[in-house]
């Protein structure tokens, strides 16, 4: 009985440290995993016009499984999965697009889940511009 009290104690306590860690904000994702900006390519950037055809908001690796949000984006060439930022970035700057909206968007174009798609960089809608990450890929609007 002794070493089966010893073992639910251990794993009880990995159970608490893991939900403290939890609780304070540590990431178990693999680091080997390709995310955020490690999926951006300046090679890769490319810049297109279209209509947002739908707004979407999910959990998604180049928002580091974050839920974020996104367009499709219906252009020329079909249509396009722009990778805008995590929900909270948007919400707390009051970004949001909507069904109609004309815009253009810069940024490097990524294969994801199958679809084709743009990590935007910079978005100008009217005149108004919206710059989501530097050159790199890295977000500038922080939160």
């Amino acid at each position: 009985m002794r070493l089966s009290s010893l073992i639910l104690g251990v794993i009880a306590a990995i159970a608490v440290i893991a939900i403290g860690l939890s609780v304070l904000g540590v990431s178990f994702h693999s680091s080997t995993s390709a995310q955020g900006a490690a999926l951006y390519d300046p090679a890769k950037e490319i810049t297109v016009k279209g209509v947002v055809e739908e707004v979407q908001e999910f959990d998604c690796p180049v928002s580091e499984g974050e839920l974020a949000g996104h367009v499709m984006l219906k252009t020329s060439d079909g249509v396009l999965q722009v990778h805008l930022a995590p929900t909270r970035i948007l919400q707390g700057q009051k970004l949001s697009f909507a069904p109609g909206e004309p815009l253009e968007v810069v940024g490097a174009r990524i294969r994801l889940a199958g679809k084709n798609g743009i990590i935007a960089r910079e978005i100008t809608r009217g005149n108004e511009s919206i710059i989501l990450r530097d050159p790199k890929g890295n977000l500038l609007l922080v939160q």
